[in-house]
């Protein structure tokens, strides 16, 4: 698991830094984003009891992982090294916290962050438990997404050149595809999910 954070770390940092290279000191407020965040999630989840709703757990999942995103960047900003962090993370980790209630512990989630503007990934990983959402499941996804994220910014994202569909088909369902062919548990996972999906990607815009 700790090698798994580590590349998360790599990953988030190397994408914070694509778009500002200096952005450990930015001042950015990813406390902000995370409550936001929880509060989509509640949404997806669903919590109003005078109309009929159903959890929309996969983008519950989304969620935990854009929040995972932004905890990631808190813990990065403490200047400890990559291992550190990751054996930090990982101890939060394995002490989930969570109440009986789903609804309960996403609010949890925010009230927590809006008080000390921390990452706590024991309450993240807590809302994991009601989704049975194994550390796992969290790695793939959230490195498929970043991954899938830089490819798209080495390729054209910003100045509107990338093609986003080829073969009948979005990237996210190429990627799915890709992400389903190969190893999580591979060291080079990451590179191998860049390297299909350039592999994949067509070399020009169809005419």
């Amino acid at each position: 698991m700790q090698q798994k954070i580590i590349t998360m770390l790599q990953l988030q940092d190397s994408m914070n830094s694509k778009v500002n290279p200096d952005w450990r000191s930015a001042g950015n407020e990813w406390y902000r984003a995370i409550w936001i965040e929880a509060s989509e999630m509640l949404e997806h989840y669903g919590w109003k009891w005078w109309k009929q709703q159903s959890p929309d757990l996969m983008q519950v999942k989304l969620e935990v992982v854009d929040i995972v995103h932004f905890a990631l960047s808190i813990r990065l900003e403490q200047g400890l090294t990559l291992e550190q962090t990751a054996a930090l993370i990982a101890d939060d980790i394995a002490q989930p916290r969570a109440s009986d209630d789903i609804r309960a512990t996403i609010e949890l989630l925010a009230r927590e962050t809006l008080i000390d503007k921390g990452a706590h990934f024991s309450v993240i990983c807590g809302i994991m438990q009601h989704l049975d959402m194994p550390f796992d499941e969290l790695y793939e996804i959230y490195v498929g997404k970043n991954v899938l994220n830089m490819f798209r910014q080495d390729n054209g994202y910003k100045d509107g050149s990338y093609i986003k569909e080829w073969d009948g088909r979005e990237d996210n369902e190429h990627l799915a595809d890709i992400m389903q062919s190969l190893d999580s548990n591979s060291p080079a996972f990451k590179d191998e999910v860049y390297a299909a999906l350039a592999a994949a990607y067509p070399s020009a815009a169809p005419a």
